[in-house]
């Protein structure tokens, strides 16, 4: 597992610890227990286990998301895991704090386009 302190990174995702919430953001409803981060062109996502104490919203942008922790104790962790029973990201353990996540982007002589884990 890892931690981090201001930024981290999970396969295709760059996570970095901000001051606020943004204005004109949505508030995003987990699906089967689970805050989905980024799809995965496998199927291996990268989740978040929805919790109580956290809150995850969105500009409508499938590129950037935001994560808000309000309380992360022992037994209310919160991790961003890759399900992925082979060749997986380390899981990420978030602290208490406001997050933006972003998809990381790479350019090819196309144009830029999203990475792909």
């Amino acid at each position: 597992m890892k931690t981090f302190k201001n930024q981290a990174a999970q396969g295709d995702l760059f996570i970095r610890r901000i001051d606020k919430l943004p204005d004109g953001i949505k508030r995003i409803d987990s699906v089967k227990g689970q805050y989905i981060v980024a799809h995965s062109e496998t199927g291996h996502n990268h989740v978040i286990v929805d919790r109580p104490n956290i809150s995850m919203f969105t500009t409508g942008d499938a590129m950037v998301s935001y994560l808000q922790v309000v309380e992360a104790t022992d037994s209310s962790e919160i991790f961003i895991e890759h399900l992925r029973n082979f060749d997986t990201h380390e899981s990420i353990r978030i602290d208490t704090g406001i997050y933006e996540i972003r998809r990381q982007r790479e350019y090819t002589p196309e144009g830029w386009r999203r990475v792909e884990d």
